[in-house]
């Protein structure tokens, strides 16, 4: 009765946001971006990537063996395959900074390392393909590129540096190896695990398929176009598998699982995005932080101008895909090459409702020390960038 209680508050808080009537609010003030960048999240990310994003984590904690995580991603695992996976894995994915949190929260609290932990947290929200070919297609190849290949420099070397410098506590985790987390499936064939999870991932990717330029004909447009028929496809799918596979008692566990991600994420994920939007407005709209103060700040190649697009990039809220038309605004405005990289490298993959959640899941210390790593090495990188190309 008590969980019912949670679970229905939740959903009024939901529902209360997602019908916000901000609109009728007779002011224009860092008030006004804080609820409607909470309704919007609400109504743009909520249902279609995170609700997803909980089930494929619960799917994790129970039916994925804790020796799994460990033996692919553990302290002990093969470190170039560890660190491959969680590299690229932001190219199937496709989620922005904080969908990707309950399937980092589910990882880890498997076992996984936090080297190659982290280096999927990264990642997942920094390696978008579509993205970064819009990058290249609208801010030019030199600056699509480079984010590219930064992307995944990044993930290796911030992971690697995590676990380099956490390393005697990992050692400890690892050596406790008490990563239980609901009650784990026995022994399924692996054909099955894998169609199992393809099928989530397939409704998380297609579901929340970004609409390509006016322009664009191509496989993504057509992919647009037919995305709510793929999804569907994904989606009866999953349910025939559940039905053919599943015992109804492994299937109460998976939403125990679940429930258990969302009562942990999503209230610290709604307060992020409310001080996000009070601080630095929506997309194209100011909050407390007047948009000059930021357009005058990144100009040119300074240190000062690369390490100022770090932060803000690090603490502002981007949606998958909106940070481009956000940089293309902003170099318009003047702003440098060199920090246009940096918040390209720096901005996707963080965000204060981002940090918060990482913190319950690693600690105030490995989170200070990640963000950390992220900002200065984004801006050594616009620095080098900015350099090079004029």
């Amino acid at each position: 009765m008590r969980e019912l209680k949670k679970f229905l508050l939740m959903v009024a808080v939901f529902l209360g946001c997602f019908y916000l009537p901000v609109e009728l609010l007779p002011f224009r003030n860092p008030i006004f971006e804080a609820l409607t960048l909470v309704r919007w999240y609400a109504r743009e990310h909520v249902l279609l990537c995170l609700v997803p994003a909980f089930f494929i984590a619960g799917a994790i904690s129970v039916f994925v063996s804790k020796d799994s995580v460990i033996k692919y991603f553990g302290a002990k695992a093969n470190k170039f395959l560890a660190y491959s996976v969680a590299s690229v894995s932001g190219t199937i994915l496709a989620v922005c900074s904080c969908t990707v949190l309950p399937l980092f929260s589910g990882i880890y609290k498997r076992g996984a390392g936090l080297g190659p932990a982290v280096a999927f947290l990264y990642s997942g929200p920094a390696i978008n393909v579509l993205a970064i070919i819009m990058t290249a297609r609208i801010l030019g190849w030199q600056l699509g590129l480079t984010r590219a290949i930064g992307a995944v420099v990044f993930s290796i070397v911030v992971g690697l540096l995590m676990h380099l410098i956490f390393i005697k506590e990992e050692g400890n985790r690892q050596a406790n190896g008490d990563f239980k987390l609901g009650e784990t499936e026995g022994p399924r064939p692996l054909w099955e695990n894998a169609l199992y999870f393809i099928s989530m991932v397939g409704i998380l990717v297609f579901a929340n398929w970004g609409k390509p330029q006016d322009s664009d004909t191509g496989l993504w447009a057509t992919i647009f176009n037919l995305k709510w028929v793929i999804t569907a496809v994904f989606f009866m799918s999953l349910v025939l598998m559940l039905v053919a596979w599943f015992k109804k008692q492994k299937l109460k566990n998976w939403v125990v699982a679940s429930w258990s991600f969302a009562k942990q994420i999503m209230p610290l994920l709604l307060a992020g995005v409310v001080v996000a939007g009070f601080l630095l407005g929506r997309p194209g709209h100011e909050g407390l932080i007047p948009s000059w103060v930021i357009e005058k700040a990144v100009g040119g190649n300074s240190i000062l101008a690369n390490f100022f697009a770090s932060i803000v990039g690090a603490f502002m809220y981007f949606a998958t895909l909106t940070e481009v038309p956000i940089l293309q605004g902003l170099i318009g405005a003047g702003m440098g090459k060199g920090p246009a990289l940096a918040l390209l490298l720096a901005g996707p993959a963080l965000s204060l409702p981002n940090m918060l959640v990482v913190r319950g899941v690693i600690g105030t210390k490995k989170t200070i020390v990640y963000v950390s790593l992220v900002v200065v090495m984004a801006t050594i990188s616009g620095i080098i960038f900015g350099s090079i190309v004029k």
